[in-house]
């Protein structure tokens, strides 16, 4: 058990050290967007409610087909895998770079390893449950698909992705101030509330 342990965590620390050396062209602007994203500062919720507000404004206006928003998506991704290499070293200086700074960006790829090492946790135990379950996979997908097609006809498709992406970019800051657990716990305990006076009722 301890050498599977360890060979666990040689693992994730090589995957990291691997990510850490992809991304090093990235760093300064890592950190800068795990600040924004974590909320050390006050303004920084509304800042990026304001920033994606925007840029959907724009793609509402622009109304592009989905050939076009894809293209211009990849294009746009193309120019900062080249240019961000570039320009942060000039703009954030990376002679500023300091041991906290690097033990940061360390913390932050070993985050990212662990969450695709979660994500592919999941797609296997779901081909694990096609396999030993198929009547309950069936069953779980077919339902599950059939909800997420109900809540896209619903809804609008552009204002779908903006709630989408907004709760995402804010999910970090919301779990770094505690603000979901808080509500996940006061859900918790109004259910026990329910859950004990429906039992009172039936005494």
């Amino acid at each position: 058990m301890a050498e599977g342990d360890n060979r666990s965590t040689n693992l994730l620390a090589a995957e990291t050290a691997s990510l850490e050396e992809q991304l090093q062209g990235w760093g300064e602007v890592m950190l800068m967007a795990d600040k924004v994203l974590r909320w050390e500062r006050a303004w920084f919720p509304p800042a990026i409610m304001g920033v994606v507000s925007l840029v959907f404004l724009i793609i509402y206006y622009l109304d592009p087909s989905v050939l076009s928003g894809v293209s211009c998506f990849v294009m746009f991704l193309c120019l900062a895998d080249y240019l961000v290499p570039i320009l942060a070293p000039r703009i954030f200086g990376s002679n500023k770079w300091t041991t906290e700074q690097q033990q940061r960006f360390h913390e932050i790829c070993s985050n990212l390893v662990k969450t695709r090492r979660r994500a592919v946790g999941w797609w296997k135990r779901l081909f694990t449950l096609k396999e030993e379950k198929p009547k309950m996979y069936f069953m779980t997908m077919i339902v599950s698909l059939a909800a997420v097609a109900w809540v896209g006809q619903q809804v609008h498709n552009l204002l779908l992705t903006y709630l989408i992406v907004t709760f995402s970019l804010l999910l970090p800051g919301l779990n770094q101030h505690g603000i979901i657990s808080k509500y996940i716990g006061m859900a918790k305990r109004e259910i026990n509330k329910l859950l004990k006076q429906k039992e009172k009722k039936n005494e």
